[in-house]
């Protein structure tokens, strides 16, 4: 297992990832006169998702992370309701949702270990979460020891 430097070396926020480079390819397809309506909410929970999982790790703390991860995972089922609105709209076909209902799918079960991982440092006997490593020379991200 390598070690994780930075929130981007997260399994969860690289495919979150991709399922928000995913979702901004799929609006493009969707109406103008949804431009500022349902393309906006899509693109703004789809961004959510990963801004959560970074601003989450920064915090250095395990608790406030899992917050921001469950944060991350409410924008998830957003996007899924979003998706319905577009299948209703018929602005995208069943096909279309189900292979982006299964990237959430996969991006959900990865968050819900992270924070499992997480929450099992939180009732681990530690007496205090680890200080980050900062290095700023060669402008890293903080790691974890």
């Amino acid at each position: 297992m390598s070690k994780i430097r930075s929130f981007e070396d997260l399994e969860c926020f690289k495919f979150c990832k991709e399922l928000r480079l995913d979702v901004a390819d799929l609006v493009k397809a969707f109406p103008v006169s949804e431009q500022y309506r349902l393309i906006d909410q899509m693109i703004r929970c789809s961004r959510s998702i990963t801004n959560n999982i970074a601003e989450g790790y920064g915090r250095f703390h395990f608790k406030e992370n899992i917050q921001f991860c469950r944060v991350s995972r409410g924008s998830l089922y957003e996007l899924l309701d979003h998706l319905q609105i577009a299948l209703e709209n018929q602005y995208i076909d069943t096909i279309k949702l189900t292979i982006i209902e299964s990237k959430i799918e996969t991006c959900l079960k990865l968050m819900n270990g992270y924070i499992n991982y997480l929450t099992s440092k939180v009732n681990s006997n530690y007496a205090s979460e680890p200080e980050p490593e900062y290095n700023i020379k060669t402008l890293t991200t903080p790691t974890l020891n």
